[in-house]
């Protein structure tokens, strides 16, 4: 086994799992709520700790960079340590015992997961589009350099600055990348320019480098930027309903999205 299939395996694994966990949760009764409403069922308890762990140990896992990994043996460890410590702040006290015990089982299961994956010869595993966490001194130069080069203000930006929205930046309704073609759209102009990899800051969370084919520029709770070593662009969704483009992003998806126009922001 070569070090990139195990990483691979590890992070499709966290993936499916993950979805798998929050799709059983999704079919509890109630919304996962005891019979008062208020508070969760056991059933619940037993579910919501373990994708949030997993979560955590898909971050941990990404923490490692797919085009420098160890030999498999020492990747193999750090993947049980990422099995074993990952945090994340829906990881932490003060929780119940069945919420611990949930957390804990899960843990186990990556881990001996790994060990089965190193007594085995002949996993099939296809490649993943690169991703990987910022380091928090990463994402700290990235925020300065975006405050330089597009004044990015504590990763906000146009239309939620107090300024007026300059002319040449794009902004339209976050239904653009949701129900219109906004995602592909963004990534095949970006393949066209020859980008291959992008900047993702969250206003919290991770921070990521990330393959193109993987760039989604949508709020999803937390307000997010992008960019890419270029600095030639930049792209903002904010929790107001828009998504904002800048430089040659903002110039050049018109040229390739029949209908643009339905999808502007008018304001509010």
């Amino acid at each position: 086994m070569e070090s990139w299939e195990l990483h691979a395996m590890a992070r499709r694994h966290l993936m499916d799992r993950y979805d798998e966990l929050t799709d059983r949760y999704a079919a509890l009764p109630n919304q996962g709520r005891a019979w008062d409403g208020y508070r969760y069922s056991v059933e619940a308890k037993r579910l919501y700790p373990r994708y949030n762990v997993v979560a955590a140990m898909l971050e941990e896992v990404e923490r490692l960079d797919p085009d420098h990994l160890p030999a498999p043996g020492p990747l193999a460890a750090a993947l049980v340590d990422a099995a074993e410590t990952a945090r994340s702040p829906l990881t932490e006290p003060p929780m119940s015992r069945v919420e611990a015990e949930a957390m804990e089982l899960e843990r186990r299961r990556f881990s001996a997961t790994v060990h089965t994956w190193m007594s085995t010869t002949d996993l099939a595993v296809d490649p993943l589009p690169y991703r990987r966490v910022l380091r928090p001194e990463e994402s700290s130069e990235w925020r300065r350099r975006l405050e330089s080069r597009w004044g990015l203000r504590t990763l906000s930006w146009y239309p939620m600055l107090d300024d007026p929205v300059p002319e040449q930046v794009l902004v339209l309704r976050e239904e653009s990348m949701w129900d219109g073609p906004g995602v592909g759209l963004v990534r095949e102009v970006l393949h066209g320019m020859g980008r291959a990899r992008a900047v993702e800051l969250r206003e919290y969370g991770a921070g990521y480098v990330l393959d193109v084919d993987l760039l989604s520029p949508r709020y999803t709770g937390a307000e997010g930027v992008w960019t890419d070593d270029t600095l030639d662009w930049i792209a903002f969704a904010s929790h107001e309903g828009t998504i904002a483009f800048g430089g040659t992003l903002a110039a050049m998806l018109p040229e390739s999205w029949p209908h643009l126009d339905e999808w502007r922001w008018t304001g509010w």
